[in-house]
Parts: C-alpha cells; structure tokens; sequence
C-alpha cells in the first residue's frame, strides 16, 4: 500500500474500491486553445492528442452497456476535436445526459460560433472555468484577455438561457491561484454571484471549488517556487475522513483520449491505468469488471481529501 492507501485503510479496513459508475468522463484530447498554469494535463494549442472516432464509437457501446447517469466530456478544449458534435449528437440519441468541461474562450475561436447554440439545442449541461471573479487572477492563471473572454462567452450563454433554465446549467469552476487550498464553496460562491453580477449582469448556477493538483504544470510551478513539499505537506496534513466516501473514483470511471481506462483525470495526467485486474482500455470495456474495483491510488489523491474535500463537482463535504 502506499501512503495514501494506508491512511484510508485506517477508515476502510482496506485500500479505497469504487461503488459503481454513474459518471463515464471521456477526455476527447489535450489539444487547447490555452496554455493554463495550473493545468494538470498540461494541455495546449501544440497538442496534437485527440481521441479518433472509432475510439468514440467503443465508448458509445460502454455507455449503453453501464447504464452511467452522465457523459461528462472534458480536454484540453474538447470542443476542439473535429468529432465533437458528431459524438455529442450521438450520446444525446442514445438518451444519454451530457455535461462539457469548456474553458469559455474556446466559443470565440474562428470556427466556433455556432457552438452555443448546439449546445443549447442538445441540452448539454456546461462545467466552466472561472478560476476568480477578479481579473488579475484569472490573468495570472489563464493568460492576457481571458478574463474579458470568458465574460462575454458567459454573456451569449446567459442570452441563450444558461444559468437561469434549470434544464441548461452553467457551473462556474474555481481553481486557487497558488499552493494553498480553496476557500469554503458556499461563501465563495456568494461572492461569485455578487461580483459576476454586479459588474456584468451575469447569472450561473453553482460554483465549483476544485483543489489544484500537485501534476503538470502547476507541479512546474511548485517546484520553481521550492514549494512542492510544503504544499504535499498541506494536502497530507489537510486530510479529511469525511471525504473518503463521497470520493469522485468510487462513482466514476474516465476514458484517456487514446481509449486508456483511469480510476480518475488526474490519474490519466500521471499515465496510472486502473489496475488489480480490471481491463484498462475501452476495447475491453466489461461493466462487471469495472463497477467494483480496487482504485490505482498515489500521493497526489491526498488532493481530493484536504480540507472540504475536491472532485470534478466541486467540494465534497
């Protein structure tokens, strides 16, 4: 076992096994139209990974074969794969609810202005970075003009109905701007909303506080500023009992770009397939197989115990 293994199995009485799969998330590339500095997966623009159609059409059958109660497509800029709507389409005839990781600023890219509306027409739910209200911070996270960016993409989603139909909800994601955990959702998202609107009239419907991870890019920064140890240090010593069953692996499975099966997205940033003799790529997709298994654990899952806990739908206690 490893460290963080031995610290759940004092809960567990054994390592940390998945419930069920009620979330596939499908990550349909690394290919980005930014560059962002706490990116675990270290997605860019010269990123050329992006997951084929006939990888799709695998995760298409896996869909149907576990009955999971959300496809929850995320990148890089998954908006960018060239088979995006195609494979959005597809999972929306199955009855499949679908939900998007979008980064905003990708909707005003060349190409993408019809974007909003496909995604209003097939009521797809949209997961948002917006790393701060502020928009330095955002600046200093995501890059020059994001911030004015991202406001307007919010803006034509709003005009479309997003944030205010509850059948198209618009969650807004809150990742810390250093080595230190968020502060609590609830209080944060106040702020969201009164300072989101005040400024520009803008409306969503929850905010998301999500703990940065020490993997890719933000583990580059860590370690340019001495401070990766203090910060493992923090997430060690922030561990919260309360979070371990509500853990987003034991609900969840994810699918690398390549078909490569991951007990979590940020397993896939460290190349950790699931493991302990479940199948590892979607080709050998088996729901017997995969709804309860032993999760491939390290260090970094000490990420998603600190404090309030951190999943990809924010915190957990």
């Amino acid at each position: 076992m490893d460290d963080f293994e031995t610290r759940i199995a004092k809960i567990t009485g054994d390592g940390l096994h998945s419930l069920k799969i009620e979330t596939l998330q499908v990550n349909l590339g690394l290919r980005c139209n930014q560059r962002c500095v706490h990116c675990h997966l270290e997605a860019s623009p010269e990123r050329m990974e992006i997951m084929e159609w006939s990888t799709m059409e695998l995760v298409l059958g896996a869909a149907q074969s576990v009955h999971c109660k959300l496809i929850d497509l995320t990148g890089g800029a998954p908006e960018l794969n060239p088979n995006f709507c195609r494979f959005v389409t597809a999972l929306r005839q199955e009855g499949h609810t679908v939900q998007v990781r979008t980064n905003l600023t990708v909707l005003l890219e060349l190409g993408m202005e019809e974007m909003s509306e496909f995604f209003r027409e097939h009521r797809v739910r949209l997961v948002a970075s917006m790393p701060c209200y502020l928009e330095e911070n955002v600046r200093a996270q995501r890059g020059v003009g994001t911030y004015e960016k991202s406001v307007a993409a919010i803006k034509i989603l709003n005009a479309l109905g997003y944030g205010s139909d509850p059948e198209l909800p618009l969650n807004l994601v809150y990742n810390p701007g250093g080595p230190f955990l968020p502060p609590p959702q609830s209080g944060l998202e106040e702020d969201y909303r009164r300072e989101l609107g005040q400024r520009f009239g803008i409306v969503f419907s929850h905010l998301y506080t999500i703990t940065n991870m020490p993997l890719g890019r933000f583990r580059n920064e860590l370690d340019r500023q001495r401070q990766r140890d203090n910060y493992l240090w923090l997430l060690r010593n922030s561990f919260n009992p309360q979070t371990v069953s509500e853990l987003m692996c034991r609900r969840q499975l994810s699918v690398g770009w390549n078909g490569t099966l991951y007990d979590c997205d940020f397993n896939a940033a460290l190349d950790l397939p699931v493991n302990h003799g479940a199948p590892d790529h979607i080709k050998n997709f088996k729901p017997e197989d995969l709804r309860v298994r032993r999760i491939v654990t390290a260090d970094h899952c000490f990420g998603c115990t600190a404090g309030s806990g951190s999943s990809c739908g924010g915190a957990l206690v």
